[in-house]
């Protein structure tokens, strides 16, 4: 199993057209943002505003396309306004999801932080997904491989990574099976492609490759 992202898992549910890209995925591979009540245009990251949906491909390139070509508007059908920086705050808001969707996995016993504890999940098969901080050290990361059929997340940062498991910062990590399991996937698929890692491809040295 590759160390790459979850598309391929994703594919079911409803699909939606990117404004940049003009390409039809699924509507979890995308950005939804909604015309706020000043014209405004609002990331909606949880996917719950209401408001008629603008989707763009959870992409930095496709992102900063439609900001720079001002296909906002055009979707919109209207004026509209953008906020400065707004690639950079989706960003941050799909970090902040991980981050709380780790979180929420660690307080209810499906997460395990610390490279010995890591090492003994994928060791009793206890591990579906392997977290590990993008800015860790890379010879230190190869001594835990992805879990057999499970997932690779390595685009959080220690600081990140350690917010999610109430520490300063963390390196390893580990997921058990289950529906948080599945979304922390999910968001994380999304939040690599605005971190843009290697041009949205998987961390150096983090391809195809099974240990």
């Amino acid at each position: 199993m590759s160390r790459g992202g979850a598309r391929d898992e994703r594919a079911d549910g409803p699909e939606r057209k990117c404004i940049a890209t003009g390409e039809v995925r699924p509507a979890s591979d995308l950005i939804r943002f909604v015309v706020g009540p000043d014209n405004q245009i609002v990331p909606d990251v949880r996917g719950k505003l209401p408001g008629r949906g603008i989707w763009v491909a959870s992409e930095r390139a496709a992102l900063k396309q439609a900001v720079e070509k001002k296909l906002f508007a055009r979707a919109a059908r209207q004026p509209v306004t953008i906020p400065d920086g707004i690639v950079d705050e989706v960003e941050r808001q799909l970090a902040h999801r991980v981050v709380e969707l780790v979180s929420m996995a660690r307080k209810s016993g499906a997460a395990v932080a610390g490279y010995e504890k890591v090492k003994d999940w994928l060791g009793k098969g206890q591990a579906r997904i392997l977290l590990q901080a993008s800015d860790g050290s890379e010879r230190g990361k190869t001594r835990l491989s992805t879990p057999q059929g499970g997932r690779y997340v390595g685009w959080l940062t220690a600081q990140e990574l350690g917010l999610a498991f109430g520490r300063e910062t963390v390196i390893h990590g580990a997921l058990a099976s289950g529906g948080l399991a599945s979304r922390v996937v999910e968001e994380a698929a999304r939040l690599k492609g605005l971190r843009d890692i290697d041009g949205g491809k998987t961390p150096a040295g983090k391809g195809k490759t099974t240990r």
